[in-house]
């Protein structure tokens, strides 16, 4: 049974959309005749995702993929959760989840999990066919969750872990809306400056035989520059972002771009604070849902963004999986944070794991966010500084010719 997309008038002739399950596009069409709706189109709903690391997908591909918030996601996890718990039919709880979507994308999602649950096949094995939503941390704790009996806790935690994650999200982009803002109103005071201000004051001077000073040639240059070729800003612009994408296509430079980033002031500080808070965090619930710690250590290690730290993980798995320690293998990669370290060896010394890997979380999340904000704090105020030296600079090459032309006067 699949998931079918329509159009169809009703009694009076109004187009309604909507979703309907059912074996056949034919089937369909009957229950849509049922309900006094005649068909216009009825197409399978086809949504179901490549592999999303396929290399010969062009880039632009992903962009078509189902994919939904983290919001959206973690309500839908945690209906799901309440329903399994109260001791629903899985494909009852999912088809109720599906009534209660809003969005057509969600509820055209959750049928087609239903569908592959109806097939026989594992909760965890329809949600891998989308791994753009749910991605392979979601699908094991899942796949594990089924197999010790425990769907409905481990659904409940899948939600909690997705809402701190959204949480996070939200909060990194509220720091960053005031400089992006800053930003934005620097650039577009300078461009008016130069564009609209700049030629009718010294426009002037052109008819003059008085030798400008250099200062002033350099502005009038560049304000001439943005005034007839501005879209060559434009072109260079897109093409540094199109070459920057294609030259971090490569692994190899974009482990080297990474290993920069780990050795940059305040952006290290970030990177590493943001990806070991997601990895502990991973790997905690991981652990709790039953998933083995080798497992555990290869999935949480996907989460990490930085190939720099993805191939310490992967390090820190082969050290375990030879028989060490999780804080030893984590002290001998020299990336992750000493706290981090410590707090894992109590969890081991201590039987407690679980809860020592939840508060290194914790604490690199709180780490994270003060190091955002020693950031900003030193971003905004040299950004002001910058735009007011080139405000400054405007300035004075106006002024200087009519200080010498008046010096001349005198």
């Amino acid at each position: 049974m699949s998931a079918f997309s329509y159009k169809a008038l009703d009694a009076k002739g109004k187009m309604v959309k909507g979703l309907l399950e059912g074996d056949s596009e034919r089937q369909v069409r009957s229950q849509l005749r049922s309900r006094q709706l005649k068909p216009v189109s009825v197409t399978e709903s086809n949504e179901k995702s490549a592999k999303a690391n396929d290399k010969n997908t062009p880039f632009y591909a992903n962009w078509f993929k189902p994919r939904i918030s983290q919001s959206d996601l973690a309500l839908v996890t945690r209906q799901l959760a309440t329903l399994v718990q109260s001791n629903m039919p899985l494909d009852e709880a999912l088809t109720a989840t599906a009534q209660q979507a809003r969005k057509p994308r969600i509820k055209s999602l959750i049928l087609q999990v239903r569908a592959r649950v109806l097939e026989g096949h594992s909760l965890a094995y329809g949600l891998g066919d989308f791994p753009l939503v749910f991605n392979e941390m979601y699908c094991s704790m899942v796949k594990a969750g089924e197999h010790a009996g425990f769907l409905g806790t481990v659904l409940e935690q899948l939600a909690d872990y997705t809402e701190s994650s959204q949480y996070t999200q939200q909060k990194l982009k509220g720091a960053m809306i005031y400089p992006i803002i800053l930003v934005v109103l620097s650039v577009g005071v300078i461009g008016i400056l130069m564009v609209f201000v700049v030629p009718d004051l010294v426009g002037m001077f052109k008819h003059t035989n008085q030798k400008l000073p250099v200062l002033t040639q350099m502005v009038i240059a560049t304000s001439d520059f943005f005034t007839e070729k501005w879209w060559l800003v434009i072109v260079f612009m897109f093409a540094l972002v199109i070459s920057a994408q294609q030259f971090l296509k490569s692994p190899a430079r974009r482990k080297v771009w990474h290993g920069l980033l780990l050795k940059m002031p305040f952006i290290s500080g970030l990177v590493t604070s943001m990806d070991t808070a997601r990895f502990a965090s991973t790997l905690s619930i991981l652990t709790s849902s039953g998933v083995p710690l080798l497992d555990g250590l290869r999935i949480a290690g996907q989460v990490l963004s930085n190939l720099r730290l993805r191939e310490a993980s992967k390090s820190v798995a082969i050290s375990v999986q030879e028989g060490g320690s999780l804080h030893r293998a984590l002290e001998q990669a020299e990336v992750f944070p000493p706290m981090m370290v410590h707090m894992v060896a109590s969890g081991e010394a201590s039987g407690e794991l679980e809860t020592m890997l939840t508060r290194s979380a914790t604490n690199q999340q709180r780490e994270l966010e003060m190091t955002l904000g020693n950031l900003m704090a030193i971003l905004e105020p040299l950004m002001i500084v910058v735009m007011a030296v080139i405000v400054c600079t405007i300035v004075f090459a106006i002024l200087l010719p009519i200080i010498e032309m008046n010096n001349l006067i005198t």
